[in-house]
């Protein structure tokens, strides 16, 4: 069983809300459910797996600007900002670190919300006390 975590993160890299799905879901669920908690910024970044046009209009309805790749299918190319999008390291730094935690990483809890709750309780101790 394989799982994937979705987050939102502040620009420090601390995680501010986190979602679990299946691993063989696609992004777009995660991002869907995290989508009416974002909390009022400027600029969204995402890696590819989260561009989706119904995506980046909700948005751009919300006045957020969506700093994500498009994935290689497309047939027009999206814009976005490179400089930017590499700041995109410190979510990889934050879920690095939530893996320092060998009970996140080699994941001993079967169910999703135990496992979320583990990766909730490591993600307390490390960023926020």
């Amino acid at each position: 069983m394989n799982t994937k975590l979705h987050a939102i993160c502040e620009s420090q890299g601390r995680p501010l809300d986190l979602f679990v799905t299946a691993g063989q879901v696609s992004d777009y669920i995660g991002a869907r459910a995290l989508l009416s908690r974002l909390p009022n910024v400027d600029w969204l970044l995402g890696d590819r797996g989260y561009d989706a046009n119904w995506l980046r209009e909700t948005l751009q309805d919300k006045r957020i600007r969506a700093c994500i790749p498009g994935r290689k299918q497309r047939k027009k190319p999206v814009k976005y900002d490179k400089q930017r999008y590499k700041r995109r390291n410190r979510i990889e730094i934050m879920l690095g670190r939530l893996k320092d935690w060998r009970r996140v990483a080699t994941r001993y809890d079967r169910r999703p919300k135990v496992f979320l709750s583990a990766i909730a309780l490591a993600a307390i101790l490390i960023y926020w006390l």
